[in-house]
């Protein structure tokens, strides 16, 4: 780890009448002015065991390192001209002292920046302010990135929490380069976030739907035409060059929901480690509560976190191996049935690559048979095979298959569910006496397949014995 001598020979990047403090219950560090305005804000260092985590999330430009590496964050606040040079000393200097990489490669430097500008005379930072925070108002909470991917890390995890907690929108704003990685789409995509791109030609828009923005009442907030409809921004087209949407790229994800009896040998995690060992040929490679993927897999240590947190819930991303394209959110949580994981799972594949989809059903008879399977939804969309998403329209994803967990069809009652009202029949799984029910809704390309499985939701939510028949669990 970075010794304390290093980091402090960093923060004299501002020389010596600059203050230091920690936020955020101690893992950040921020470099502020004499009057306390924080100008760099430095996240605590992590060791990163994953291999491929820089290139994933920085790209081509950073050395491909080798083993684990330390990996820290600078974050220079918008409203000091000066502080981007701060952060960029800082970097360098602890680059310089330690033998590391600077990404941006051109933002390192180990000069002495004076601070010249009259904090005084700046509007004093939100109380609610977190460090990654730029802009807060009574509406929304910004955070600015200019960076080739936006990940779901330890900064934009702290601007959720605190947006959340303040009743307040968080809004991402990039430019129109930058891609999320699926952790980050899936928090941005929940109401009322927000990922707003600025775009030279059209302005802000959505980057996941589409929608014209402005800056109104504190918040930025949809353009509406004379029918109150929101206009859609031209930027928002399918891609039709370089490499994603018009590639003929795929993902391949599975969404699946496992019950388990709250025991105290319960170790949580193998029924995502078998969906990766199906699907992959091997276990995923690691975990964390933040991007980037930082720590070995280890189903132990992952239930022993979920246990000192519950009863609240616990959210993690998990990753496997660089050549196998495939990520993972799960989410943990303690309600009366028990402990329920919540796993999505997503793959990429290149175009001309076919999609393991031979392995869904072997594996969805794994999950009923050792896991305790609840439901698994399998969808195929044309889509980017480096598993980021960008600030354009991309095809909506076409379900597979579904499956009902044995406890599920259980509750159900197994005539109802296995008869659904549809051109399709279920595929048994495990024991004729309790068996998990499989059922396949489309090949990928299928325009009414969504419609199916609507109406296949809606067949066994409609049956009697699911309002009234009691669980074994």
């Amino acid at each position: 780890m970075p010794s304390v001598d290093t980091i402090l020979a960093g923060l004299f990047a501002g020389g010596p009448d600059l203050g230091v403090s920690t936020v955020a219950q101690g893992p950040v560090v921020q470099l502020h002015a004499p009057d306390g305005h924080p100008l760099v804000s430095i996240e605590a260092p992590q060791l990163v065991h994953v291999p491929g985590e820089a290139e994933r999330l920085l790209g081509s430009q950073v050395p491909l390192l080798q083993g684990p590496f330390w990996w820290t964050e600078a974050r220079a606040t918008t409203a000091v001209p000066e502080a981007a040079r701060l952060a960029g000393s800082f970097a360098g200097r602890v680059a310089a002292a330690l033998g590391g990489t600077v990404w941006p490669p051109d933002a390192a430097h180990t000069n002495v920046v004076p601070l010249t500008t009259d904090t005084t005379t700046l509007p004093a930072p939100a109380a609610t302010s977190a460090p990654a925070l730029d802009l807060v108002t009574d509406q929304a909470a910004v955070v600015m990135q200019d960076r080739p991917v936006v990940a779901m890390t330890t900064w934009l995890t702290e601007a959720v929490r605190t947006a959340a907690e303040t009743d307040r929108a968080l809004q991402l704003l990039t430019p129109p380069h930058t891609r999320l990685t699926l952790p980050a789409r899936d928090v941005l995509r929940a109401h009322p976030n927000r990922w707003v791109v600025q775009d030279p030609d059209c302005g802000y828009y959505d980057g996941l739907g589409g929608a014209q923005l402005h800056w109104k009442d504190g918040a930025f907030t949809p353009v509406r035409d004379e029918d109150g409809n929101a206009r859609r921004a031209p930027a928002f087209q399918p891609a039709s060059t370089g490499t994603g949407t018009g590639m003929g790229e795929r993902q391949l994800t599975l969404s699946l929901h496992t019950t388990h009896p709250a025991t105290e040998d319960l170790t949580l995690g193998h029924a995502l480690e078998a969906a990766f060992h199906h699907l992959t040929g091997r276990p995923p490679v690691g975990w964390n509560t933040a991007e980037p993927i930082a720590l070995p897999w280890s189903t132990r240590q992952l239930t022993d976190l979920a246990r000192n947190r519950a009863p609240k819930p616990t959210w993690l991303a998990v990753i496997g191996h660089p050549d196998r394209p495939a990520i993972a959110t799960l989410r943990i949580t303690r309600t009366p049935a028990g402990v329920e994981e919540h796993a999505t799972l997503t793959l990429g594949h290149a175009s001309g690559e076919r999609p393991p989809l031979d392995a869904v059903a072997p594996l969805a008879e794994t999950l009923a048979a050792e896991h305790n399977l609840t439901s698994m939804l399998t969808t195929l969309r044309t889509a980017r095979r480096d598993l980021t998403v960008p600030p354009h329209f991309e095809p909506l994803p076409s379900p597979l298959t579904f499956t009902l967990g044995p406890h599920a069809v259980h509750d159900i009652g197994l005539a109802h569910a296995g008869r659904p009202p549809l051109a399709l029949r279920p595929v048994p799984l495990g024991p004729a006496t309790r068996p998990a029910l499989h059922y396949p809704l489309g090949d990928g390309a299928d325009p009414t397949a969504w419609t199916t499985f609507q109406q296949l939701s809606a067949h066994l939510k409609s049956a009697p014995e699911a309002s009234g028949r009691p669980s074994d669990r």
